[in-house]
């Protein structure tokens, strides 16, 4: 009868505590997709892969116009500045007004979509959460 507890008490656990890797799993895939809709196009994921615009391996911490071969606009390697989060943040919504004279024209407006694209990012690039 003790088993039959046990294991009653143990269903009920994983039923009302459901591991936290999967429901960021979603939210992982999101960010997936919509980078590959809304980014891929221009940028890769894999490291040494530029397209039209440099690719975003290991993006979070990286001076900005850093990636030897890469095509920046000389504002964008003037700018000095090193990815963040609140500067992701900012330069996906309006890329024109963070750093005039970039070439970058696409823009995220949707604070969530840009949440999701920055963690997936971070999360293929091996990032922490800051």
């Amino acid at each position: 009868m003790k088993n039959k507890h046990l294991i009653s008490a143990c269903i009920l656990g994983v039923l009302l505590c459901p591991d936290a890797n999967l429901a960021q799993e979603p939210a992982a895939a999101e960010g997936e997709r919509l980078f590959r809709s809304r980014c891929a196009s221009c940028h890769s994921v894999n490291t040494g892969e530029n397209r039209v615009g440099p690719h975003l391996s290991g993006l979070v911490g990286r001076t900005a116009g850093s990636i030897e071969g890469a095509r920046y606009s000389k504002a964008l390697s003037a700018s000095g500045f090193v990815w963040d989060e609140e500067r992701l943040q900012a330069y996906l919504n309006n890329p024109r007004q963070v750093v005039p004279g970039t070439t970058m024209i696409v823009s995220i407006r949707d604070a969530a979509q840009r949440s999701a694209i920055i963690s997936y990012l971070r999360d293929i690039s091996g990032e922490t959460t800051r």
